[in-house]
């Protein structure tokens, strides 16, 4: 398929992109997928081959037509210059980090940063005499009097995947202007169907693909799609690295995507349902940027075409085993870590207990909460007896 007929594609409705973009099955010999490719060695006919750099395919570690096919995917829907993979959203995390800085520098992060990209920060960076300081995730443009020479990155989380605070991401990089610092957004929540970090001036996007891109909770993987002025130092720093995800991983991602524009749609209209089918049970914090009780909402409307599946809510205070009175008994819901695949999953957390920058102070218990592809109605029966149990356990 030739870059004008991708172009075409793209043009005719994001769906459609998604249903046909990265694959091309004239070059294998009529099937409509792209076969997985496991692969290291290439084998080169001749000593001109070998010596020609312009092949593409020269060994397993640099690439195959799978994982071309969905680098392109991934970049056209963010806009950007271009895309590499990676076995983990956490390792796409560290690849971003390790694109930007050196020795000496700084980094700014948001206190509702993901746990693990926290404590790669405050272990490896700071090995590495890389200094992180973490912002207040509503600064705006208050960020500018946080820099200093030696700041080189800022990274947000926006919305924070627990918390969910939105940065306001148009006044930030308008703060940065003019000055060397990437600004690196974690886009995993809304995807780049609802969300399009680098139009609002985001130089580098990561994602974790095990979440929405996935979608089916059945493989692992990480993206990083950067603009022009940081795409080449991407590349480098991810081939240096030797970071490639697993040909099957790969194609499961791919399999994902073709569905993502449906799942997306589904889970944002569940998702939106339940929560304001807690919030109208009265006494609960629900914090979903999309409802217009959540004060970032309006931050939300200006940026944001369409939300996500996860939000969290805030319980009355009660002792651990309320919690455990709610949770335990639970027929629909799981308890995991992960999200955005097609069960549902609640997990209870602590915010306090990593907040460095700005003290959490919600009083209550925080559950986060992913909405999959159950029957409703299944849903808010199985939340709202988990709900009952914990109010009961906690005397309220």
């Amino acid at each position: 398929m030739s870059d004008l007929e991708k172009t075409a594609i793209f043009q005719s409705g994001t769906e459609t992109f998604l249903t046909h973009g990265g694959r091309d099955p004239n070059a294998q010999h009529g099937f409509v997928n792209t076969p997985v490719y496991r692969g290291s060695t290439v084998i080169f006919d001749t000593l001109a081959e070998l010596d020609d750099a312009r092949i593409r395919y020269r060994y397993g570690r640099q690439g195959t037509p799978l994982t071309d096919g969905l680098e392109a995917m991934i970049t056209e829907l963010e806009g950007a210059a271009g895309t590499v993979l990676t076995p983990s959203g956490v390792s796409a995390i560290s690849l971003a980090f390790l694109t930007c800085l050196s020795v000496g520098d700084e980094v700014l992060i948001t206190d509702s940063v993901y746990e693990p990209t926290r404590r790669f920060a405050d272990s490896v960076l700071k090995r590495m005499g890389i200094t992180t300081r973490y912002f207040d995730p509503r600064i705006g443009s208050g960020i500018a009097d946080m820099t200093t020479e030696n700041t080189r990155a800022v990274f947000m989380e926006s919305p924070g995947s627990l918390t969910f605070e939105i940065q306001d991401l148009p006044a930030i990089t308008e703060a940065l202007s003019g000055r060397d610092i990437a600004v690196i957004v974690d886009n995993s929540w809304a995807t780049p169907l609802f969300y399009k970090p680098l139009s609002l001036g985001a130089d580098i996007i990561i994602h974790s693909a095990t979440k929405m891109f996935v979608g089916h909770s059945d493989a692992m993987m990480g993206t990083v799609s950067a603009n022009d002025a940081y795409l080449d130092r991407l590349v480098q720093t991810h081939r240096t690295f030797g970071l490639i995800a697993s040909p099957d991983d790969t194609y499961l991602a791919t399999r994902g995507m073709r569905t993502l524009a449906v799942r997306m749609k589904e889970h944002q209209a569940r998702a939106l349902e339940l929560a304001g089918w807690i919030e109208r049970l009265g006494g609960i914090e629900v914090l979903h940027p999309a409802l217009p009780s959540h004060p970032d909402n309006h931050l939300f409307a200006r940026d944001f075409s369409g939300s996500g599946c996860l939000f969290s809510i805030v319980l009355p205070p009660a002792p651990r085993q309320a919690i455990a009175a709610m949770v335990d008994p639970m027929t629909v819901f799981g308890m995991g870590y992960s999200w955005g695949g097609f069960e549902s999953l609640i997990l209870p957390s602590d915010p306090r207990r990593i907040r460095t920058a700005v003290p959490w102070e919600a009083r209550g218990n925080l559950l986060r909460i992913h909405v999959g592809f159950e029957d409703l109605n299944d849903l808010k029966a199985d939340l709202g007896d988990g709900i009952a149990r914990y109010l009961k356990s906690a005397g309220i």
